[in-house]
């Protein structure tokens, strides 16, 4: 998650703050060890119930303002305030109820499944460094039988040890990402620091106007006359060739299968106003088996075979049919998304899990979003950007997708909802006290004229 906050505040954020991102992982890391360490012994320091009223408090103001979203942003309001409110309700029940233990079955069973996944995932796909994610899945297994046994607290301890571990690993990961951003030159990008720690890649572009956009929020999607970057997806069933057999979940995020027995994987690809169009097909069509369709899931280079760039979403629209879905954002950089694809374009291989049309497609947005929540909101403002963007539910969805994705494959179902969320991030819209206050007004001023 802070890694992607630091990509939508972009590289002038993390190079003029390297040394407070240090300060604060080294705070996170010591306190998060500190807690956890608390409570082992049963005597518990933390202000346990304190931390539950704020988890009903902002779980209910949450509630109360979900009304005010617009479309995906009103279904994470109401499932972060559910949430929240849970969680805070069986914080305060504790071991009258049952609350502890509840609490820890569920995280343990969450860390299990997580864990097992990316585990099985690594293995089967064999993705870049998947021995790296293999032994997460591991650690993330010992922890969920760490939650499953009572001792040495008898699931007392539960809250604190997540609040531990939560500020351990981001502590952690901002320690790692400031000592990188310490040797950052100008021209590097944030991908570079976040994948190698090294200028693997360099836009050549100056910087970013430093003036910044003060104080911009729009309240929805863009219009269909508005200038806006798009992303282009053909689910799985909109594009199967005949009707497929419905597999909730599976012909969503993974494949669909016809009537005929063919797997159809769906299609994304990204456009903008200014003529870039990047949507990265097979040079053959794969449509196969299940048998082949399995042996294709490695990530190896045996795998690999010539990729055709499309021209235009004209062309590969009135070939095979229109996009199913289509999500729009205005506030995108040009210029990086330019430099982003001026190198990426040079390589035209084609890879089913590794390097396919929504691996690209997925890469592209975040080039073209890298910095652009810092700049729409202004320099002076970048601290408070940065909390707001941590309290969103849209950030931790979107950090969640780019954590499947990476440990398994890019899938249009995937590339879709990744987009949705961060179309929300890097469109920035009022917060939902405020658009109230803003409603209430506007009706309270119509109900003065109409006395009047």
């Amino acid at each position: 998650m802070i890694r992607l906050v630091l990509l939508l505040l972009g590289v002038d954020f993390m190079r003029e703050r390297w040394r407070l991102l240090r300060a604060l992982g080294w705070i996170w890391s010591v306190a998060g060890i500190i807690i956890f360490i608390d409570a082992l012994d049963n005597a518990l320091c933390f202000p346990i119930d304190f931390f539950a009223y704020l988890l009903l408090a902002n779980g209910i103001s949450t509630l109360l303002v979900s009304w005010t979203g617009v479309g995906g942003q009103r279904s994470l309001r109401l499932v972060k305030g559910a949430a929240y409110v849970f969680a805070g309700l069986l914080v305060l029940a504790g071991v009258h109820l049952y609350g502890n233990f509840l609490l820890s079955m569920i995280f343990g069973t969450l860390f299990l499944a997580d864990g097992v996944l990316q585990a099985t995932s690594a293995t089967l796909v064999r993705f870049p460094r998947w021995k790296l994610a293999f032994a997460v899945g591991m650690l993330e297994c010992a922890i969920a039988l760490f939650f499953y046994q009572p001792y040495p607290t008898h699931y007392v301890g539960t809250v604190p040890y997540c609040i531990g571990l939560g500020l351990i690993f981001g502590g952690w990961q901002m320690l790692l990402l400031s000592y990188r951003v310490h040797r950052l030159s100008s021209l590097a990008t944030v991908e570079s620091v976040l994948e190698n720690g090294a200028d693997s890649f360099s836009t050549g572009l100056p910087s970013e106007s430093k003036a910044g956009i003060s104080d911009f929020e729009w309240d929805g999607p863009p219009t269909a006359n508005e200038k806006a970057l798009t992303v282009h997806v053909w689910t799985p069933v909109g594009s199967a060739k005949t009707e497929a057999q419905r597999m909730p979940i599976v012909d969503r995020y993974i494949a669909a299968v016809d009537v005929n027995g063919i797997i159809s994987t769906g299609h994304a690809a990204l456009e903008t106003p200014e003529g870039i169009y990047i949507s990265l097909y097979p040079g053959v069509e794969i449509d196969h088996s299940p048998d082949d369709f399995s042996r294709l899931l490695r990530a190896t280079h045996e795998n690999d075979v010539p990729g055709v760039f499309q021209p235009d979403y004209a062309t590969e629209s009135q070939a095979w049919c229109p996009s199913t879905v289509k999500v729009r954002i205005r506030n995108y950089n040009a210029g990086r998304l330019h430099a982003f694809w001026e190198t990426y374009q040079q390589d035209k291989t084609y890879n089913l899990t590794w390097r396919n049309c929504s691996s690209s497609v997925a890469k592209a947005l975040e080039a073209a979003l890298e910095g652009v929540v810092g700049k729409v909101q202004g320099r002076r403002t970048a601290w408070t950007v940065f909390v707001r963007l941590l309290l969103s539910p849209e950030l931790w969805v979107a950090a969640q997708i780019r954590k499947r994705a990476k440990t398994m494959a890019w899938t249009p179902g995937l590339t879709l909802d990744y987009a949705r969320a961060l179309s929300m991030l890097a469109d920035p819209r009022p917060a939902g006290w405020i658009k109230m206050m803003r409603i209430s007004a506007r009706k309270i001023s119509r109900l003065g004229r109409k006395q009047t």
